[in-house]
């Protein structure tokens, strides 16, 4: 499932050196505005514990994670959604993308020039959200009144539909709130989605700290805190610098090492690897054996034949049924052979939904 999480922020907020870590990839990181150009694109790991129990267990020929991609995008500026800056290349690049991590500069150093001359990352959330809010917008009301002479004219219960969601989006958007804290179900979103708006994604809130703040962050990230509050959206603490330092290291007690000293257990790389995963609402399930371990990404409340799917479209067009152990239940007995000897297997049909952990073998017939 080829998902991307775009990275946005105002220039020089740590983008860059974010996207570095994550990805391994060598955007240029440096210190003036629009710096990355074009959008860099990394293919990124999810770290899983399972999956390392699983190889462990099983001792297979390969081992395959699952992975998302990531998108350093252009840095934003006031003026976007009228084309000021880079805008119409950030738009169009950020609406390709299925969530968003949107870096926050929550530390103070003078040699690092802000684009705005001071560091006040409530005020920056502000300028990009507005620029994002008022391309919405635009798209909104053009396509309001398209839609209000279907419904009115043709009867039709979609596009009247259609247009009450827009008009609840319109009304959001004119008070400066995102498109994503306007509550829709799940019909109601299949209807607005081609529409390709930028505040209805999902975002990932990170603010990127200094090493002193990484583990309990700092009254930067405080005030973000509160400012999102309201808001559908997530918030982690990260010192990009600090993990561009860790990524450096090539002994892996090294960087634990590095990590206990200023007081995390775990890299803040790999938290927000799996948050970004869990902001795409997304889950795995595993297949294993000796000549495989492999994770598979699937989309929480998928069914059992779609995820067969996933693995090859045969398997879906054919499927008879699918055999499920769960992960604590292998991991505890060791092996497919005993799962099965203690009546762990379960045999789920289709309309089986698949659960994070599961560990999958599927039946078909084509």
């Amino acid at each position: 499932m080829a998902l991307q999480c775009g990275i946005v922020g105002l220039p020089n907020v740590g983008k860059s050196t974010l996207f570095n870590c994550l990805s391994n990839a060598k955007a240029q990181a440096a210190n003036f505005p629009f710096c990355t150009i074009e959008p860099n694109v990394g293919v990124i790991t999810v770290p899983d514990e399972r999956l390392v129990n699983l190889a462990r267990i099983d001792n297979p020929k390969k081992v395959i994670p699952t992975t998302i991609e990531i998108v350093d995008i252009a840095g934003l500026v006031k003026g976007a959604s009228k084309g000021e800056g880079l805008g119409n290349k950030f738009l169009a690049n950020i609406r390709n993308t299925d969530a968003i991590i949107h870096v926050l500069r929550c530390f103070e150093n003078g040699n690092i020039t802000h684009v705005d001359g001071s560091v006040d990352p409530v005020r920056d959330k502000e300028i990009i959200d507005t620029e994002l809010q008022l391309k919405d917008l635009e798209t909104v009301e053009n396509r309001i009144g398209k839609v209000q002479k279907q419904g009115q004219s043709g009867g039709d219960k979609n596009a009247k539909r259609l247009y009450e969601i827009l008009v609840q989006y319109k009304t959001a958007l004119e008070q400066g709130r995102s498109a994503r804290t306007v509550e829709i179900d799940k019909e109601d979103a299949k209807l607005v989605r081609e529409l390709g708006l930028l505040t209805v994604k999902p975002v990932l809130y990170v603010c990127n700290v200094d090493e002193a703040s990484a583990a309990t962050g700092n009254a930067h990230v405080e005030a973000v805190r509160a400012a999102i509050a309201d808001e559908h959206a997530e918030l982690l603490v990260v010192a990009a610098a600090t993990e561009a330092d860790i990524a450096e290291l090539e002994e892996y007690e090294e960087r634990q090492m590095f990590l206990e000293e200023i007081g995390l257990k775990e890299s803040g790389v790999n938290r927000l690897i799996r948050s970004a995963y869990s902001l795409l609402n997304l889950e795995t399930y595993f297949t294993t054996g000796p000549d495989e371990t492999r994770a598979w990404t699937y989309t929480r409340g998928t069914k059992a034949p779609q995820a067969a799917g996933i693995i090859h479209t045969d398997f879906e067009r054919g499927f008879i049924r699918a055999e499920v152990i769960k992960y604590d239940d292998y991991v505890r007995l060791g092996s497919e052979k005993a799962c099965r000897e203690a009546g762990k297997i379960g045999i789920e049909g289709k309309e089986y939904v698949v659960q994070d952990g599961d560990i999958m073998h599927f039946l078909f017939n084509v």
